[in-house]
């Protein structure tokens, strides 16, 4: 939170933790909050298959039709994408001093990346969150506290994507339109729901077992792991908290810079559907 004497004063501009003036508060109801439609209801979770030889899996491959086919506002993979293009994404749940690094290398290597937090990272690191949105990153919704939208109502829902982004509003100035759903699980339902709210949920193509901060493996590990499953309009999914993607990143972005590869950024995302 904001200091107790800048809490009772009239919030004004550059009273955010960013310099930016605060947004507006947003408020979002559930539409259909019974489920009368009979959307879908059975966990899903997301799963996208090891991609080789510079192209994706078939799994991620039949992810992006059901979602290009059903017309959600989700992706897998730029599957439109006519370029070698790279969406470089991380989670961030919680801080042990590698997401810094990692900023640091993307500032140096001028790479925009979309990071997915949680409510408790972006009340316990302001200056973290705030550099992030300095430096031109997203800052994406990955709920207020981390539940699997495949277990809760269409009223809790849309509450934990609420509460996230009226923080985000209220101390950062800042809103975005990308959602990451916890743990990779959802049903249609949610789906549905966070469309309806306006809302594009992210998955992934490419992703290694990084999370685990007690089972790091070193930097030529995930070099390896990352690189070998490259492939065009790969949306990668990392996490912030492994000291292996902050020593390894700048190998990474190098090695794809060199294979022909190009980094976006989520709004540079070709798919029609969603645009």
């Amino acid at each position: 939170m904001l200091t107790d004497n800048a809490a009772a004063t009239t919030q004004k501009k550059s009273e955010t933790y960013s310099g930016l003036d605060p947004l507006p508060k947003v408020e979002f109801k559930a539409d259909d909050p019974s489920n009368r439609r009979r959307l879908p209801e059975k966990k899903i979770a997301h799963a996208y298959g090891v991609a080789k030889n510079e192209k994706p899996h078939q799994i991620s491959i039949e992810s992006q039709a059901f979602f290009e086919n059903q017309n959600y506002f989700a992706v897998t993979y730029d599957s439109a994408s006519t370029e070698k293009s790279l969406y470089l994404t991380f989670d961030c749940g919680y801080e042990n001093g590698n997401t810094a690094k990692i900023l640091d290398v993307l500032k140096e290597k001028n790479i925009k990346a979309a990071f997915f937090c949680t409510l408790d990272e972006i009340k316990s690191e302001p200056e973290l969150i705030a550099r992030m949105i300095k430096e031109g990153h997203i800052v994406g919704n990955h709920s207020a506290t981390h539940p699997s939208f495949a277990e809760i109502s269409r009223d809790k829902m849309a509450s934990e994507v609420e509460e996230f982004e009226n923080y985000l509003r209220q101390y950062y100035g800042y809103s975005s339109s990308y959602f990451r759903f916890p743990k990779g699980e959802y049903n249609e339902s949610a789906l549905e729901l966070l469309g309806s709210l306006g809302y594009v949920s992210v998955f992934w193509s490419v992703a290694y077992a990084d999370w685990d901060t007690k089972n790091q493996k070193g930097a030529d590990y995930a070099f390896q792991k990352v690189s070998s499953r490259l492939h065009p309009g790969a949306i990668i999914l990392l996490h912030s908290v492994s000291e292996d993607n902050a020593q390894a990143m700048g190998r990474i972005i190098d090695h794809a810079n060199e294979s022909g590869y190009k980094f976006k950024t989520l709004d540079d995302l070709s798919l029609p559907y969603i645009n």
